[in-house]
């Protein structure tokens, strides 16, 4: 029987935003054929540098994972958007150096991950749901910039992804600014079936 491990923060593990209704896992495992069955090792404010040690409770029967990670190694730089900078280049040079972290814990994680030998389907970073606009603007420029370095990672290693930037893109997709609702975990769980082919 196939199992699918979810892998990463709360994009999956979002069980306590959603008012006592189903998790993104639940969903899925009532989308998937009978003969799959789904687990989740993805933990609520998981960074890359977690993602190693939810491997170490991989199932021996796991056969595919999908990683969504990324949200709060964001956040936690969440800080550059409001620094006092004297230009422009400044600005982007802060930028620069929290993408440049980011890919570093990303493409450690990312040797973890290969190394299980497993399919490996990755999801980028959403958008979120500010009600300030002006913020909101700023965040879709930040969450840009290090989701270039999701999507030069996974074509680097022909990895499928899930861009979750045009999958959550209602606000009722959001249970608060930063966590999916029960809307956006159905959602995200058919985005899994429909990458992976499985109807």
């Amino acid at each position: 029987m196939p199992h699918l491990i979810l892998l990463g923060d709360s994009i999956f593990d979002n069980g306590v935003y959603v008012d006592g209704g189903p998790d993104v896992c639940s969903q899925l495992r009532d989308l998937l054929p009978a003969t799959w069955r789904a687990s989740l090792l993805a933990v609520d404010g998981a960074v890359c540098r977690d993602v190693v040690s939810q491997l170490a409770h991989l199932p021996a029967d796991a056969s595919q994972l999908v990683l969504s990670v990324g949200g709060n190694d964001a956040l936690m730089r969440r800080d550059v958007l409001a620094a006092s900078v004297q230009s422009s280049v400044e600005a982007i040079l802060l930028m620069a150096d929290a993408m440049d972290a980011f890919e570093h814990d990303y493409r450690q994680m990312m040797e973890a991950l290969l190394a299980t030998g497993l399919p490996l389907t990755v999801c980028t970073i959403y958008n979120a749901n500010f009600d300030a606009p002006d913020y909101q603007r700023c965040v879709r420029l930040a969450v840009a910039v290090f989701n270039d370095v999701i999507l030069r990672v996974a074509a680097e290693h022909r990895l499928p992804v899930i861009d979750l930037r045009a999958i959550c893109n209602l606000p009722g997709d959001y249970a608060n600014p930063i966590e999916p609702s029960v809307a956006g975990g159905e959602k995200i769980s058919r985005a899994i079936l429909d990458k992976l082919a499985l109807h």
